[in-house]
């Protein structure tokens, strides 16, 4: 008797949690919000791709408009040279704006270093200007007629270097794409920058100890430390990039002149959803075209998420 009074005293009675449904209550406002203006109108679009109008009627086409899209002489020369144009935009983004995004950030976590809030709102502030504000600017600094950059480079003797960059189709797309390096160098710097104060000191305390001082300990300890800050950076701009239209529609307008030279795929989408002067839209090929572009952003997510992510070396603290 006394051992199953001991062992019916030993059971443990199962706390039940009270179900949090309230949770869900706060969660649905949100949800619906997000479902209204980004999943269905997602859905609409893939669905408006796979149909073109015939007699003012929606008829079920498949895949043709990709294949029109990819195949047609007048369509493909505009999607790939918008496509072409894209790859570059980003290409600059990354091997200019990132890397200058990271020096930045190592300057300003220098220890010595003075007045670090101001270089860090000045550099971080035209990030917070509208783009239609930084567009108008630049257009009327790097004008021929009235822009200050002629005079600028004629005081320090180099006005012969100036030329109309945002008029010669050799150097638009560099000029806008170095115009939006510009305007969003202080995100990168930032990300990067708080990545760096995360840092513990023990860590630098170590290396100092073991002789890395200096830009040695930046490329040796500091820089693999914030490696999947820098990971987030290279997709957040991947992303950025391939939905870009802003800032090419503020400088250079819907045509993305001189001669296509700075057409992207938002520019494209937008003439041929809309339509522009006197081209009418075409809401399926205009869906099409931005199917493609949620296709390549989301491949690019996910290359990124299944195998890049998965190969970053993360250190725990």
């Amino acid at each position: 008797m006394s051992d199953a009074a001991t062992s019916d005293a030993l059971e443990v009675t199962p706390i039940r949690h009270p179900k949090r449904w309230h949770i869900l209550v706060f969660l649905f406002p949100a949800f619906v919000v997000y479902t209204a203006i980004m999943i269905l109108p997602l859905i609409e679009t893939l669905r408006l791709s796979l149909y073109n109008v015939v007699d003012n009627q929606p008829v079920f086409v498949g895949l043709n408009n990709f294949k029109v899209l990819f195949g047609d002489e007048r369509w493909a020369h505009d999607f790939w040279n918008a496509l072409r144009n894209n790859l570059i935009f980003f290409v600059i983004h990354m091997c200019v704006q990132n890397p200058i995004g990271v020096a930045l950030a190592a300057l300003l976590s220098l220890p010595k270093l003075r007045f670090v809030a101001f270089y860090r709102t000045a550099i971080f502030l035209p990030t917070l200007l509208s783009f239609v504000v930084v567009g108008f600017i630049w257009k009327l600094i790097l004008s021929p007629l009235w822009g200050v950059a002629p005079e600028l480079l004629s005081v320090i003797g180099l006005k012969s270097f100036f030329a109309p960059w945002l008029g010669k189709p050799s150097t638009a797309l560099i000029a806008v794409a170095l115009i939006s390096v510009w305007q969003y160098v202080g995100i990168p710097m930032m990300l990067i920058y708080a990545a760096l104060l995360n840092i513990p000191e023990e860590v630098i305390e170590a290396a100092e100890c073991d002789g890395i001082t200096g830009w040695s300990q930046f490329w040796k300890i500091k820089l693999p430390l914030v490696l999947p800050a820098i990971g987030i950076i290279s997709i957040l701009t991947f992303v950025g990039n391939f939905n870009a239209f802003d800032l090419v529609y503020t400088v250079q307008g819907a045509l993305a002149g001189p001669d296509g030279s700075t057409d992207i795929l938002g520019t494209l989408l937008y003439r041929v959803f809309f339509g522009f002067q006197l081209q009418l839209g075409d809401r399926s090929m205009g869906a099409t075209i931005a199917t493609v572009m949620f296709l390549i952003i989301l491949a690019g997510v996910s290359f990124y998420l299944f195998i890049v992510q998965r190969r970053i070396r993360r250190y725990q603290f």
